[in-house]
């Protein structure tokens, strides 16, 4: 079977894809400290270039010190970061005609550092520290908009394709959206409009500024799995507004380490133990694509088999395929797949690689001890 659909050219607005396989943003903990790029960060993206990658999105970028989950996050919330993005755009640039993406992002209320105070729309204790953050004034909640947007402009000026907010997760923009997570009483809490309503002024802001060719896209929160969180029905309502917005791709995900404290297995990088737990985000995604008239469609979770993904393609439910973990154990996949090796992924879906990026770069457990039994 060729693949004739996953390695055909796409568009996100006006920037072309080579092909239709994106890198989904990975925190790797490889940035310098204090968030700037360094030689062993442009040597990981290097290689995913390398592999065949049509479109790569960065790891979360903080926009803000005190929205950072550690001091090893990448950022870019001042202009002394710039040279190093500059570098990394140059040099992904260089490879067959590779895109890049650059996601912005804060913690919000999943944020713990140790000179800043914990922050969201409300405060509702975080299960897993037992944090209450700090409630945002509506004046503040303009401020921290304002630094999505400063961030965003200096990604357009370091030359990104693109600039993807981060809305999912449990970060800070999740927070916002998510009737959980935000009781406000003011425009930016209530209804599902005013919820999303920071996600639209951000967009708005940004777009004022930059090129109309320059993409704004979006991952976002479709399901929170908690009680009083967003469900599926409210998911596609946002999914809607979104579309409506004007954002020119979205991406939904799911779940957060919260999210376990009530269900089991709703990470948002499930364990795949058999075909059916694979494309476990593709339900949610056939229902919300027919709203999506003026936004591209990125798939993520769990996407392993080049035939299915070829397929999922092909009956138009999607139009991006996006992967990450397969990524980590093998940044050449789309380059091994594209030259006829049709083998699954050689990811096991064991999440050994999360433990490793708490405590240091990122690497594939299972691929490092192969290499060593051999």
């Amino acid at each position: 079977m060729e693949l004739s659909n996953l390695f055909s050219s796409g568009n996100i607005g006006s920037v072309q894809i080579k092909n239709r396989i994106v890198r989904s943003a990975t925190f790797s903990h490889m940035a310098e400290k204090y968030g700037y790029i360094g030689e062993s960060f442009l040597k990981m993206y290097e290689e995913l270039a390398q592999g065949g990658t049509g479109l790569i999105i960065t790891e979360a970028t903080a926009v803000d010190p005190g929205g950072t989950g550690g001091p090893y996050q990448l950022c870019l919330y001042e202009d002394s970061h710039m040279s190093g993005h500059k570098k990394l755009v140059n040099l992904i640039h260089e490879y067959d005609n590779t895109k890049i993406a650059i996601q912005i992002q804060h913690s919000g209320r999943l944020g713990d550092h140790p000179k800043y105070p914990t922050i969201a729309p409300s405060p509702v204790p975080y299960k897993e520290t037992g944090i209450t953050p700090k409630e945002l004034t509506s004046k503040e909640v303009e401020q921290y908009i304002e630094k999505f947007v400063n961030t965003g402009l200096r990604a357009y000026e370091c030359g990104y394709d693109m600039v993807q907010l981060h809305a999912a997760h449990g970060y800070l923009l999740n927070n916002f959206i998510s009737p959980y997570t935000n009781i406000r009483n003011d425009e930016y809490g209530g209804s599902t409009q005013n919820r999303v309503k920071i996600l639209k002024d951000i967009y708005n802001k940004i777009r004022d500024e930059v090129d109309k060719n320059f993409p704004i896209i979006i991952k976002f929160q479709s399901q929170d799995f908690i009680p009083n969180g967003i469900t599926e029905g409210e998911g596609i309502e946002i999914a809607k507004i979104l579309s409506d917005i004007g954002f020119e791709a979205i991406e939904p995900s799911g779940g957060t380490r919260e999210s376990l404290y009530f269900t089991k297995n709703s990470l948002p990088s499930r364990s795949i133990k058999k075909e059916e737990d694979e494309n476990y985000f593709l339900p949610f995604a056939k229902k919300i694509k027919p709203f999506l008239t003026n936004s591209a469609l990125i798939l993520v979770g769990g996407i392993r088999n080049p035939l299915t993904a070829e397929k999922i393609l092909q009956e138009g439910y999607v139009d991006f395929i996006s992967l990450c973990r397969p990524l980590i154990y093998e940044p050449d996949l789309p380059n091994r797949w594209r030259n006829g090796d049709l083998s699954p992924a050689k990811c096991i879906s064991c999440n050994s690689c999360f433990v490793t990026m708490d405590k240091g770069p990122i690497y594939c457990v299972t691929k490092q001890n192969l290499e060593k039994r051999n």
